[in-house]
């Protein structure tokens, strides 16, 4: 049995007052072998949504993220191209790590994650330089927009990348995390599982789905193979129990949980 008010399945009717966000996984070989390791942030225990749970990083897109997409060559209301260019602009602001930015120098990390934070405009930066991001370095695979009523609702797209090389050390923006580390998909299940961490529905089941595969080259054919479509999740009776379901079709190994373990925001 269905609830009512939620269809199953992929459906491209965004909820009311969805707000258009990124999410950026990032993915470097483990120096002991094994799989690949992924950057993770704890969020701040004072914040409105997911609080002290481990996320990706990422965040809202802004209209200058738009701006800075046009100049890429894309068109003017291209919400993929302005989601890439959020992706790598909240990794940078988040933990300091400049993904597809390959003119920028580590030397010179610091001081335009600084200039963010102070809000100064991406697309300003970026003319001051004369850089260009890759944007095309960025995965797609996935794209959610849970509507829970105990949470703020986010439209989010979902991009891979490798880890580019770095040298200095890796920290949170303080306002908003208290943590980051990096670890496999494996390992951070492993730590939910154990009550190490606290991780949020969407993000478990895309951690089920990346830890099918080794590596960034591999998750990338797995992508490939599946469509991106809207996953808004529904409510399931199931064997008498309450669940919370996924569509079957996108690649994820778990597309179920009972609702009462979940943890919605």
């Amino acid at each position: 049995m269905t609830d009512n008010n939620v269809q199953p399945g992929s459906s491209q009717a965004l909820p009311d007052g969805a707000i258009p966000a990124a999410t950026l996984v990032i993915m470097r070989p483990c120096e002991s072998g094994g799989a690949d390791e992924i950057l993770m942030v704890k969020r701040s225990r004072t914040m409105a949504f997911a609080a002290g749970a481990v996320v990706f990083p990422g965040g809202r897109i802004d209209p200058d993220d738009y701006r800075v997409a046009a100049e890429h060559g894309f068109a003017p209301d291209d919400a993929e191209a302005a989601a890439r260019v959020a992706a790598l602009r909240e990794t940078l602001e988040e933990t300091g790590l400049a993904v597809g930015w390959p003119t920028l120098a580590e030397e010179e990390v610091d001081r335009v994650r600084r200039a963010l934070l102070s809000e100064t405009l991406l697309s300003d930066i970026l003319a001051r330089r004369g850089d260009r991001l890759a944007l095309d370095s960025l995965v797609p695979f996935a794209r959610w927009c849970p509507n829970f009523k105990e949470a703020r609702t986010f439209d989010t797209r979902f991009f891979a990348v490798e880890a580019p090389p770095h040298r200095h050390e890796l920290t949170v923006e303080v306002a908003e995390h208290s943590h980051i580390f990096w670890a496999s998909a494996r390992e951070t299940l492993a730590m939910a599982d154990r009550g190490d961490v606290s991780i949020i529905f969407p993000t478990r089941r895309n951690l089920e789905r990346l830890a099918q595969a080794d590596n960034f080259l591999s998750f990338s054919v797995h992508a490939a193979a599946h469509p991106v479509e809207l996953v808004t999740p529904w409510i399931e009776t199931r064997g008498g129990e309450t669940h919370l379901c996924i569509p079957s079709h996108l690649g994820y190994p778990v597309t179920s949980e009972p609702f009462e373990r979940v943890r919605r925001g």
